[in-house]
């Protein structure tokens, strides 16, 4: 199955009778935030995206302006679904492990580590992905500005947003086994076609109205069906 498969096993699993209610508390974080992001895009997109345009490059307002309203869409949701995604960590987390224990008949097995030292974890792999995710955000912000090379920004921006987007939806079942952030960048990589198809379609998901509400529990849900069959399959079949 590919990462269409996997996004549209996510809307199916959302809905099933044992799941739906360990949706509901992702949901509304994800409606009130992306109504927040809404209105300050309708409130301030439009000065943003005249003071990014210098006078000199007027006369290529009409291509240009798609190009910087496209860009401004994708960072602008790209954000605000990293800060659901934080709030709404712990219960994206359970959610993940019913889907898990719905998809294979067990809970995913425990890790065998404390409650401090999961805690502990945690936080330095969240430090870790800030981190990560800084390393990447600031240069592709710096690209916004410079005239010429912002036509690139689109594009880099969208790359982006998919590959982090499947990197903070697997994050959940992933954590779960106390995988570390690394441990799962590494598996991600191996399969880069089906990791950015998924998240392409969870980016492009965020850019639509209505249905990005419902984009987090979307993501949870096929993201770990993604993870059991794409990925912890897999790596039990090479190990044998």
């Amino acid at each position: 199955m590919g990462g269409l498969g996997y996004w549209l096993a996510g809307w199916r699993l959302m809905w099933q009778p044992g799941l739906r209610r360990f949706t509901l508390i992702p949901l509304a974080i994800n409606v009130l935030l992306f109504a927040l992001a809404g209105w300050l895009l309708l409130s301030f997109a439009g000065s943003w995206i005249d003071s990014l345009l210098p006078g000199w490059l007027d006369f290529l307002y009409w291509l240009l302006m798609p190009l910087l309203v496209i860009t401004l869409l994708v960072a602008t949701y790209f954000s605000f679904t990293l800060v659901a995604n934080l709030i709404a960590a712990p219960f994206n987390a359970i959610l993940a492990a019913r889907v898990e224990a719905h998809l294979t008949g067990s809970p995913p097995a425990e890790n065998g580590a404390g409650f401090l030292a999961e805690a502990g974890r945690a936080l330095v792999d969240q430090i870790r992905r800030l981190l990560y995710l800084a390393a990447w955000a600031i240069p592709l912000l710096v690209l916004l500005f410079i005239p010429g090379l912002n036509l690139l920004a689109p594009v880099a921006w969208f790359l982006f947003s998919a590959w982090m987007m499947t990197v903070e939806y697997v994050d959940n079942p992933a954590g779960n086994h106390g995988l570390s952030f690394a441990e799962q960048r590494r598996r991600l990589r191996q399969r880069p076609a089906l990791t950015l198809g998924f998240g392409s379609l969870m980016t492009l998901m965020t850019l639509v109205p209505v249905a990005n509400f419902l984009a987090m529990p979307v993501g949870v849900c096929g993201a770990t069906r993604m993870w059991v069959e794409g990925f912890q399959r897999k790596e039990l079949r090479d190990q044998s």
